[in-house]
C-alpha cells in the first residue's frame, strides 16, 4: 500500500506540492507566532525577576511594564512592610547605548542586592562612574574588562563582565542607579523595586500586602500574571491567536481543495481500483494514507521555517536584545500536530468525497 502510495504522490508532484505547502503554511505560522509569544512571556517575567528577585513591583493601570514610573521613595515603604528582606530600586533605560540602541541598560544601587547578586565572571564589581556588562552583551557586543562605553553620550570604563542566570539581564548593562537618574532626568523615579522574601512568608501574601500598602502599584510574580496588568501583552497574544487561526483557516481550504481535485480527477483511476476489486474503504484508505503523508511532510517543512521565521521576525523587529524566539519542544509538539491533524482533515474529507460521488463502473460496498 505505501508504495502505491509513494507511486501516486510522484505521479503527480503539483498537487501533492500544493497540498504539502498548505499544511506547510498553518505550521510555519503556529510555530513562529508560539515561540513569539513564548519568548515575550519569559522576557517580561524576566522583567519582573531582575536580580532574581521573588518579585517585581510597578506602577499599575499601564498598557505596558516597561513605562512603569514610581516614586523613589516607594523604595523605603516597601522595606518597611512585613515579609520583605530586601527591596532595590532599578531604573530601566533604552536606547542609551550607542553602540547598541536596543541593549538595555538597568540602574542599580551598587551597594543594594540586586548589584551584589550579580555573579561576576571578570573584572570587579559596580562602583559609582563605572558600568558592568552582562555575559550576552558583552558577547553580542565584544565588551571586555576596560573598554569604555558610552551611554547616552558619557564615556563610562567597563569594570565588569557578570552572570545573573536571566537571559534579560546578562543581555543588558548595570551602571550605578544615580547615574541613570541623571542622565535620564528622572531624578525622583525607578522602574520598578524588586523584591525578595523573608523567610517563612508567603509570596502571594507579601504581595498582597505590597498592593494593599501602596495603592496604584501591581506586583507581578508569575509571567502567566501578565496578561492581567499588561495590555500590550494580552493584546499581542489575541492577535497572535487571531493570525494562527487564520493561517490554519487559509491551510485547511488549500488541503481540502486540493484533496476534491485529488478525487474528481481521478474518478476513472478509482473505478478501474473498483473494477478491479477493491472496495470503498481499500479506496479511501489509499487516499487518506496519501493525504496523510503529505500532512507530514507539510508538519515536517513547517516546523524548520517556523523556527527560520520566528529568528527573522526578533531580528526583522529589532527586538532581540529584549525577545528571544523559544523553540521549546511543546512548541515542535504543538506544530506537528497542527500539521497531522490537517492532513487527518484531508484524509476525511477525501473519504468522505468517495463515499459520496458515483464512479463510472461503481463501486463495491
Amino acid at each position: 500500500m505505501f508504495a502505491l502510495v509513494r507511486v501516486n504522490l510522484r505521479r503527480r508532484p503539483g498537487r501533492s506540492a500544493l497540498s504539502a505547502l498548505g499544511v506547510a503554511f498553518g505550521v510555519t505560522t503556529v510555530v513562529a507566532l508560539l515561540a513569539l509569544t513564548n519568548g515575550l512571556n519569559r522576557s517580561a517575567g524576566a522583567l519582573a525577576h531582575l536580580g532574581r528577585a521573588d518579585f517585581g513591583v510597578f506602577q499599575g493601570g499601564l498598557s505596558d511594564l516597561t513605562a512603569s514610573a514610581l516614586p523613589a521613595g516607594v523604595v523605603a515603604r516597601i522595606r518597611r512592610l512585613p515579609g520583605v528582606a530586601q527591596a532595590a530600586g532599578v531604573l530601566i533605560l533604552s536606547g542609551a547605548l550607542a553602540e547598541e540602541p536596543e541593549t538595555l541598560v538597568f540602574g542599580a544601587e551598587p551597594v543594594g542586592f540586586l548589584a551584589k547578586r550579580l555573579v561576576l565572571v571578570a573584572g570587579h564589581g559596580l562602583a559609582e562612574g563605572t558600568a558592568l556588562a552582562g555575559i550576552g552583551a558583552a558577547r553580542a557586543l565584544h565588551l571586555h574588562v576596560g573598554q569604555t562605553v558610552s551611554i547616552d553620550g558619557v564615556p563610562l570604563p567597563l569594570v565588569g563582565i557578570y552572570s545573573s542566570g536571566i537571559p534579560l539581564e546578562d543581555g543588558g548593562l548595570v551602571i550605578p542607579l544615580s547615574l541613570a537618574r541623571r542622565l535620564s532626568g528622572r531624578t525622583e523615579t525607578v522602574s520598578m523595586v524588586a523584591v525578595a522574601i523573608a523567610p517563612g512568608y508567603r509570596e502571594a501574601t507579601v504581595r498582597a500586602e505590597v498592593e494593599r500598602a501602596l495603592p496604584g502599584t501591581i506586583a507581578v510574580g508569575a509571567p502567566g500574571e501578565l496578561a492581567r496588568v499588561d495590555t500590550n501583552s494580552r493584546t499581542l497574544h489575541e492577535a497572535a491567536l487571531i493570525v494562527a487561526v487564520l493561517a490554519l483557516a487559509l491551510g485547511a481550504v488549500v488541503v481540502l481543495n486540493t484533496a476534491a481535485m485529488a478525487v474528481l480527477e481521478r474518478r476513472h483511476e478509482l473505478a478501474i481500483l473498483s473494477a478491479l476489486g477493491w472496495t470503498r474503504l481499500q479506496i479511501c484508505n489509499l487516499l487518506a494514507r496519501e493525504s496523510l503523508v503529505l500532512g507530514a511532510v507539510g508538519a515536517a517543512v513547517g516546523l524548520g521555517l517556523g523556527a527560520v521565521a520566528a529568528e527573522a521576525a526578533v531580528h526583522g523587529l529589532a527586538i532581540a536584545a529584549f525577545v528571544s524566539a523559544q523553540l521549546t519542544a511543546t512548541v515542535f509538539l504543538e506544530g506537528a500536530v497542527v500539521g497531522l491533524a490537517l492532513g487527518v482533515l484531508g484524509a476525511l474529507f477525501a473519504a468522505w468525497q468517495v463515499l459520496r460521488l458515483p464512479l463510472r463502473g461503481g463501486l463495491g460496498p
